[in-house]
């Protein structure tokens, strides 16, 4: 059994069918990228794996667990975290403080504190702002800050929905990297995005949806390779 199993996943807007019988796996300790365009159905997936949109129809299991119908505050202490798209950081607390609201689930004040450790060790600038009000930073420093809460829960599977959305180039250099350091961490990542050059440069496999519908899946490399991709999706 995969890490995470998604079958026949529909949602619907009213009359309007926005996932059409949508099925999909993740293997443990894999980076899965899910690739579209706007509109395409990527954040109505990543909201119904979550439980914060009903769903028509469709079962979800992770690590061996159905959580179809599990409240979504019960998925953190689970291990699945997921980072939304627009970043969603509390604007009015400090870095310092938003850092410490992703370990809300967790008790042991001296593991903690090693978390906040580590997050500053590897974001420096993060340590530097500490104090500094967090709708103060700029998008990629929120974003770095967003991805680093999440990790303060210690997720075993992290959901990133459109992580470089409004960044700069530099910016979203960062970004990616540090989701290559989640992975090699031993974390498995979901990630959505628009961005599919980047998104399938990391990803052990990706899937490509179109409209509600999963249209192609294969390897990262081999996607990025296809002729259709390459066209409608990479722009060469």
């Amino acid at each position: 059994m995969s890490f995470l199993e998604v079958k026949d996943l529909e949602v619907c807007y009213g009359l309007i069918r926005a996932i059409k019988g949508v099925s999909f796996s993740v293997e443990k300790g894999e980076t899965v990228a899910l690739i579209g365009a706007n509109g395409a159905g990527k954040t109505t997936i990543m909201h119904a794996l979550c439980n914060l949109i009903p769903k028509k129809s469709g079962q979800v299991i992770f690590n061996g667990r159905d959580i179809t119908s599990i409240s979504s505050h019960k998925l953190v202490s689970m291990g699945m975290v997921q980072v939304p798209e627009g970043r969603r950081i509390f604007q009015e607390l400090t870095v310092g403080e938003n850092l410490r609201m992703g370990c809300y689930t967790r008790r042991n004040k001296a593991e903690i504190q090693q978390s906040l450790s580590v997050v500053y060790e590897r974001f420096p600038i993060l340590k530097e702002r500490s104090k500094q009000i967090a709708g103060t930073l700029s998008g990629g420093e929120q974003q770095m800050l967003a991805m680093s809460r999440a990790m303060m829960a210690r997720p075993t599977m992290l959901l990133l929905d459109e992580p470089s959305m409004g960044l700069s180039p530099l910016y979203v250099s960062t970004i990616f990297d540090m989701i290559r350091s989640i992975k090699e961490q031993g974390t498995t990542v979901l990630i959505v995005e628009q961005n599919a050059m980047q998104a399938l440069s990391i990803a052990d496999r990706g899937y490509v949806l179109e409209t509600g519908n999963i249209t192609k899946t294969g390897t990262g490399k081999d996607l990025l390779e296809d002729d259709y991709v390459r066209h409608a999706y990479l722009g060469v």
